[in-house]
Formats: C-alpha cells, sequence, structure tokens
C-alpha cells in the first residue's frame, strides 16, 4: 500500500466502514484495529456508533505508512 487514494487504502476503507477496525488490520496496524473496534463498540451504547465507522474508513483511506 503506497498511500491515500491507492487500491489498498480504498479496500482498507470500505472494510473499515461495514466493521469498524477491519481496514486497519487489513493494513497490518493490529493495535489501531483493537481500538477503532472498541471505540465504536462503546459509541453504539449511545446510538453514535456511525461517527466510528466513518471515521475508521476516512482514517485508513487515508493512511500513509512511514518511510
Amino acid at each position: 500500500m503506497e498511500g491515500p487514494g491507492s487500491a489498498g487504502n480504498v479496500i482498507a476503507g470500505l472494510a473499515s466502514f461495514f466493521i469498524p477496525g477491519l481496514g486497519q488490520l487489513v493494513q497490518g496496524r493490529l493495535l489501531k484495529a483493537c481500538i477503532h473496534f472498541c471505540v465504536a463498540g462503546i459509541l453504539w451504547l449511545f446510538w453514535l456508533g456511525w461517527i466510528a465507522h466513518i471515521w475508521s474508513a476516512v482514517e485508513a483511506a487515508l493512511y500513509r505508512p512511514r518511510l
């Protein structure tokens, strides 16, 4: 995965939109995936889980690996 807009990041963004953290997991970022998944679970208790879904998808789609 090269950076924002690459095919890998688009797939990761779509995966995270449906299951928060899945895109980060696809990218190999286990800690971020756990954080996104847990935050989404907590926010769904207050009917605000859709915020976590969008945040997770955007964060995965815009991910740029450090060199």
